[in-house]
């Protein structure tokens, strides 16, 4: 894909937050720790408590500092709510916030294995993605998102920072387990980047997405991996709601948001988990288009016509959420 304008670099974007997120890491509940190489790492829920706030502003991060995060009460059985808008929603959620880098180091079952999101992947550049979206980063500095519940080993992190072409004391790792209120957050924050991923499924052009912003409603945290996952997948699946502003034809945003929904999955209708289970915890056996929000409005900017499909499912929400 051709960008029209010149995109910026959202590792430099970046970089103000990160250094806030790390000024704040006491009044946040996180902790660092600067490796021997210099890289830095960030628990945002390992051993750290972390919390709503330190997610926040680590989704704004894995944004690559193009999104804009908030908390908001509203009605309802579930009224905590996460509110994401991106300024150039493209770059910030397929270029940024997209958990598309696949890592890994080790054997067995002790192989550490990761998907990294945050500007990072700009560096590196392990994605055929980035040469659809005809982008890459130049920074000397980098952040990278992991949901997980241990640290990389030393040689995975050396890795990381050969691929992304940067000094090993400009880079840091942020640590967030599904478990944890900070990894909940980030993960809810998805809403938006989870249709456009859907949107570059179905093959409408990533150009005429204009602007964009969504909803879900935040869940409750769970003890294990497992039912955690299920519930931050659930939020999305059954409680998101998806407004794009596309420059296309009235037919062509007509179509796409009969088909962006959830529900036009044939695995839709059973709590994630539930189906995480029956696949024998196998992701690419679950139906890859069902990895959408629950509702979804798609405005025209040249016919201002705007289209809507799906709906919200609270029975699933309350179901999953174990109200």
């Amino acid at each position: 894909m051709k960008t029209k304008t010149a995109w910026p670099s959202i590792n430099l974007l970046t970089q103000p937050l990160l250094e806030n997120l790390k000024r704040d890491a006491s009044a946040l509940r996180l902790t660092q720790t600067t490796l021997k190489n210099g890289t830095t790492l960030v628990d945002a829920g390992i051993l750290a408590q972390g919390g709503l706030e330190a997610g926040r502003r680590i989704a704004e991060i894995c944004m690559g500092g193009l999104g804009h995060i908030a908390l908001s009460m509203g009605p309802g059985k579930w009224p905590l709510s996460l509110y994401v808008h991106a300024a150039n929603p493209v770059l910030a959620c397929l270029g940024s916030q997209y958990a598309g880098w696949s890592l890994s180091h080790g054997k067995g079952e002790a192989t550490f294995r990761a998907l990294g999101s945050g500007p990072a992947r700009a560096l590196a550049k392990k994605e055929k993605l980035f040469e659809e979206l005809d982008y890459h980063d130049t920074a000397t500095s980098a952040a990278l998102v992991l949901e997980v519940d241990r640290a990389p080993p030393p040689a995975l992190i050396e890795k990381i920072v050969d691929d992304c072409h940067i000094a090993a004391n400009q880079l840091t790792i942020i640590l967030t387990p599904t478990q944890s209120l900070a990894g909940v957050v980030q993960i809810v924050a998805r809403v938006l980047e989870v249709a456009l991923h859907k949107v570059h499924a179905l093959g409408f052009p990533l150009e005429k997405i204009i602007d964009g912003t969504g909803v879900a409603p935040l869940p409750p945290p769970a003890a294990d991996f497992i039912t955690s996952m299920g519930r931050t997948n659930d939020a999305i699946l059954f409680g998101g709601r998806v407004q794009l502003f596309v420059d296309g034809s009235d037919d062509d945003a007509q179509q796409l948001a009969e088909q962006l929904p959830s529900s036009s999955s044939r695995d839709y209708g059973k709590r994630f988990g539930q189906i995480f289970k029956e696949v024998d915890y196998d992701f690419y056996k679950i139906d890859p288009m069902l990895f959408a929000p629950a509702e979804v409005v798609v405005s025209t900017l040249k016919g201002g016509k705007t289209f809507r499909a799906g709906k919200v499912n609270d029975v699933l929400l309350d179901t999953s959420f174990s109200y």
